[in-house]
């Protein structure tokens, strides 16, 4: 399966955010969607998830010769600021979700089973969800996005709230499920692109381009993603 892009664009008034922006991204790979302040990774985002509306382009999902077009039941959002009913306990809310979407869950587990993936203690269980951890909430949002199962998985920043040894295991959470999906990780965090993800793309003057290391001019992945950011200045 792949997620094509073609010919994105999207203007604000007289700004060109994306101009023509061409990629596709493969199933079973995690992609680091990187850029300066503005590039329009958000944008990117929000168009993917039905959001805002594109002033130009395609967007679809094709395998072998089938084509669709993207559509809200095929994709999940993990936003950067985490969104969670605050009167319900994470023990509630994971519940609820399980029994709404049972038929939709492969390998059904019991909520604990997907509390304990998550790393939610057990003294913090059955405490509402307004008392949570900005870190806490992260993680009952990317664990609601996991169950949904969908083709497409959008993340917005969502590590940097969580501390070194919580977001390591999220990372490692992420990589065991990306065989089924394509993830697509927005951050400002150099580093949880080059440990976490298998290819970086970088957003820049409304283009997307892949970015890989340069064996001719000795220049490793670090050195290439910042010559292209620093060309945005």
């Amino acid at each position: 399966m792949i997620l094509a892009v073609k010919d994105l664009e999207k203007s604000f008034g007289k700004k060109e955010v994306l101009k023509k922006f061409n990629f596709e991204f493969e199933n079973g790979k995690i992609y680091a969607l990187l850029g300066r302040n503005g590039a329009g990774k958000t944008t990117f985002f929000n168009i993917l998830n039905s959001d805002l509306k594109p002033d130009g382009g395609e967007i679809c999902l094709t395998d072998g010769d089938t084509k669709k077009p993207l559509v809200p039941e095929n994709i999940s959002y993990v936003l950067s600021t985490p969104s969670v009913p605050a009167f319900l306990t994470g023990r509630e809310f994971i519940s609820f979700f399980i029994d709404v979407n049972k038929d939709k869950i492969d390998g059904l587990k019991d909520p604990e089973y997907y509390l304990d993936m998550v790393g939610i203690k057990e003294e913090d269980r059955d405490t509402i969800m307004h008392d949570y951890s900005h870190g806490m909430k992260s993680k009952m949002q990317i664990l609601l996005n996991i169950l949904a199962d969908t083709d497409v998985m959008l993340l917005d920043e969502p590590l940097t709230s969580l501390d070194i040894v919580a977001a390591e295991d999220i990372k490692n959470l992420l990589r065991s499920v990306s065989k089924d999906r394509i993830i697509i990780f927005s951050t400002h965090i150099m580093e949880l692109a080059l440990t976490l993800c298998d290819e970086t793309v970088i957003l820049s003057e409304g283009k997307a381009a892949l970015i890989k290391p340069d064996p001719a001019s000795g220049k490793d992945m670090k050195e290439c993603i910042l010559e292209v950011l620093k060309e945005d200045e």
